[in-house]
């Protein structure tokens, strides 16, 4: 198995397996949605394209009611950032902290962030398509090793100008070394995630909706035992929570 890493700038070019990382916060908090009892997740690339589909969702027929209830919106609800900021208009935001004890069983969320999916939306070419962060890790190894692709591609999103991404980096260097059926230590890694310009950030910076309380969700590896696959579904980019 040949093991790429590819950032946000050249993923376009990943075929066969790619994995999309994106630790602080975009797929730590989707497998907090997951955790929460979330049935999809649908992942798109613009503000305004996700607050369309949550008008044209249909209601969730499982729990009419409490589709009506929630906010008056359709079943569908919309998640994540613009600029690391809570976005108007949107009935979450991407802290995976705000999650713990929500229960979100059976709805569909729709996510857009301005880093873990664009990496997913720009990976056009991947034949099998997987999200992760370290609440995945170990589960995520596992499926990969599964399918036994002849490549896996790293997508490390947070490697932006002004930004070092070595929270996605560690990820992908962690997933790797289990892989190559190596028993990593997991503190140094987890160490890279704290040390890193976006950890650092979140403890140290007061922005709204980014409590300093989800750099322990970040951390906290393997937490939930699911990878997290994506599909083309109807033009859609539709994630699931895979055993």
């Amino acid at each position: 198995m040949e093991i790429k890493q590819a950032t946000l700038e050249t993923c376009g070019a990943a075929t066969d397996a790619v994995v999309v990382i994106d630790v602080i916060r975009a797929f730590t908090t989707a497998a907090h949605a997951f955790a929460a009892g979330a049935r999809d997740v649908v992942l798109v690339g613009a503000v305004e394209e996700a607050l369309a589909l949550r008008e044209n969702m249909p209601f969730d027929r499982a729990c009419p009611e409490r589709s009506r209830r929630a906010h008056g919106t359709p079943g569908a609800l919309v998640m994540g950032e613009d600029g690391g900021l809570p976005v108007e208009g949107f009935d979450l935001g991407n802290s995976p902290a705000a999650l713990l004890g929500l229960d979100l069983s059976g709805r569909r969320l729709i996510q857009r962030t301005s880093q873990g999916t664009q990496g997913v939306v720009r990976s056009a070419q991947a034949k099998t398509l997987l999200t992760a962060s370290f609440a995945v890790a170990n589960a995520t190894a596992r499926y990969l090793r599964r399918l036994s692709p002849a490549t896996v591609t790293f997508v490390t999103t947070g490697v932006i100008p002004g930004g070092d991404g070595d929270e996605d980096v560690a990820c992908a260097d962690y997933i790797a070394a289990l892989l190559r059926d190596e028993r990593p230590d997991a503190a140094p890694f987890l160490q890279r995630v704290r040390d890193s310009a976006s950890g650092r950030g979140l403890v140290s910076a007061a922005r709204p909706g980014a409590p300093p309380a989800d750099l322990a969700c970040c951390v906290a590896v393997d937490r939930f035992d699911f990878a997290m696959r994506v599909r083309r579904r109807d033009g859609l980019l539709v994630m699931e929570a895979v055993p």
